[in-house]
């Protein structure tokens, strides 16, 4: 089968998570700096089976949408005209960070790597693709 990627799209780093092949289990892979994120996005797709990507939605706790939505459209405008063949989904990634910290807190890692802000990015971006793979 094919596989599907996530990112959660930040101001300054995205985090990226993967599926398997069956699209039934999310995991993690990398947090990128925003201007490499085009490069990193053309290597996953070129060796990985992409069908689609799955990009964080973000919502407040009113269900508003935040100031980063415009940046995530250009975003999203860009890998359509990128990759025309690929779906474009979107998942609510309300409290993400929240339960990726909460996650991360309950792990054997020291405290260094606990507070790792890019480690919060990949496992909320798994989190929102493994959300994103319970409703296929």
């Amino acid at each position: 089968m094919s596989k599907v990627l996530a990112i959660d799209y930040g101001k300054k780093r995205c985090g990226f998570a993967i599926s398997d092949e069956d699209q039934s289990i999310a995991f993690p892979l990398e947090t990128v700096d925003n201007k490499e994120i085009y490069q990193y996005i053309k290597n996953i797709t070129e060796n990985e089976n992409i069908v689609k990507f799955v990009i964080g939605l973000p919502r407040t706790n009113t269900n508003d949408l935040f100031n980063l939505e415009s940046e995530i459209k250009l975003f999203i405008k860009k890998i359509k005209l990128d990759y025309p063949n690929l779906g474009i989904f979107r998942e609510d990634e309300r409290f993400t960070s929240s339960l990726a910290k909460l996650l991360i807190a309950k792990s054997d890692l020291k405290k260094t790597k606990r507070e790792n802000k890019k480690l919060i990015d990949k496992i909320s971006a798994t989190i929102i693709l493994q959300s994103f793979l319970k409703k296929l």
